[in-house]
């Protein structure tokens, strides 16, 4: 059974009492409640006499749990009064709404409570398994192309499967962005509105976070939003971590620590910073973006992004894989001078990597002036956090790091593109 975008109670019900009967080939009956709809469930594995198991799927369960419906009621009946009892029925329940899973399921504190065998939580694709996506789809494209395919949409198989072959990374974005009536350009307004109820303040947080690349902290959210403080803001918060749009890290400084939140889902990014205010007015837009300084902007600044989701293989190539860390972008003030950093690795064994990430076409070269902006921000860095550790200057660029005498002298480890999809 897969439950119903937007349907009430009433639809749900039949959507179930269809799919019973479909499979049955009985006489269709309407069910009144859920109550009465799982008993029918529980009559039907009754009658099957085979001992093999009985597999019940459930696809996109919260949608099935509509307001003041008696759905858990009804799952929680049929479990603890019947399914729990045997060994032969295995029920699975999926949903893409990853906060009521943990919420109403996985932390259950009801007649649901400690009933999961097991959980499985589904990630989008990294790079890696999204270049063995594509490639399974006869899709053939450089790494330089995929990083920007992956800068628009994450690693969501279902975005992924709509790219066509025999296309450029830049007509792929073109077709499936901003083309009459393509796929993803009002994918927004559908996808909070699906996963979340009350979905309008979800989505002025996430619009929100989309200002700044950094994040902000829960009170500059909230003036920011011009929301209210209370239950509900931190229920929005956790909902949208559980669910992979927003990332939290703790911002450390001299005086305190404070939360700090930041948008992590690529296409609510995208659509922010490219879609919410598009006009249709160049049929070609995408196209003709290449190489202006937005452009370079953003994949400046997405690019980052892409490199935080993979610090696993950056950890690797590192070889840091075994120590302990933690890591999140940084930006602070000293003695009026400001720094910000793409993000820092904080290690267990007294060492911090600064990295630097640059998207560029080319060769990365480090010049005197640059080498100089370094070296302040380490300095800024250093005395507003008062760290002890060690403080070892990382490079992560596509084409890789031109080794001229500041480079040599300032970075103390670097690595290409090619890392991130190890």
């Amino acid at each position: 059974l897969t439950g119903v975008a937007n349907a009430t109670t009433k639809e749900q019900l039949l959507n179930f009492d269809l799919q019973l009967h479909q499979l049955t080939g009985q006489e269709l009956q309407y069910s009144e409640n859920w109550l009465f709809a799982f008993q029918k469930l529980k009559s039907y594995l009754s009658s099957i006499s085979s001992k093999k198991k009985k597999v019940v799927f459930f696809d996109e369960l919260p949608w099935l749990d509509t307001k003041n419906s008696d759905f858990m009621i009804g799952l929680e009946h049929f479990w603890n009064s019947f399914a729990d009892a045997r060994n032969d029925i295995l029920f699975i329940a999926c949903g893409s709404a990853a906060s009521w899973m943990v919420n109403n399921l996985i932390n259950n504190h009801g007649g649901l409570h400690n009933r999961l065998t097991e959980r499985m939580r589904i990630y989008p694709f990294n790079l890696k398994e999204t270049k063995a996506f594509l490639m399974n789809k006869g899709c053939q494209f450089t790494h330089h192309q995929i990083i920007e395919l992956y800068m628009t949409m994450g690693g969501i198989p279902y975005y992924l499967d709509a790219i066509p072959k025999g296309k450029s990374a830049t007509q792929c974005i073109q077709h499936l962005f901003f083309d009459n009536n393509s796929l993803l350009r009002d994918e927004f307004k559908q996808l909070y509105k699906a996963l979340f109820k009350k979905h309008e303040i979800y989505e002025k947080v996430v619009e929100v976070l989309s200002q700044k690349n950094t994040g902000f902290n829960r009170s500059e959210i909230l003036v920011k939003g011009k929301l209210k403080s209370g239950g509900t803001i931190t229920k929005v918060l956790n909902d949208l971590e559980e669910s992979g749009f927003i990332s939290s890290y703790n911002h450390l400084s001299s005086a305190q620590s404070k939360t700090i939140y930041r948008l992590s889902d690529f296409y609510t990014a995208f659509y922010f910073r490219f879609l919410k205010n598009y006009k249709n007015v160049d049929s070609n837009f995408w196209i003709n973006q290449q190489n202006q300084p937005r452009l370079n902007s953003w994949k400046g600044l997405a690019f980052e992004q892409v490199c935080l989701y993979h610090i696993n293989p950056i950890k690797k190539q590192l070889g840091i894989s075994g120590i302990y860390s933690s890591h999140y972008a940084w930006y602070g003030e000293f003695n009026e001078e400001k720094a910000q950093i793409d993000f820092i690795i904080d290690r267990q064994d007294n060492v911090i990597n600064i990295v630097e990430c640059k998207f560029h076409s080319g060769e990365v070269v480090i010049d005197k002036k640059y080498a100089e902006q370094l070296r302040r921000r380490a300095n800024i860095f250093r005395e507003k956090t008062k760290t002890k550790k060690a403080i070892l200057f990382t490079m992560i660029t596509t084409y890789g790091l031109n080794k001229n005498e500041y480079a040599l002298d300032v970075i103390h480890n670097d690595m290409d593109m090619e890392a991130l999809f190890g």
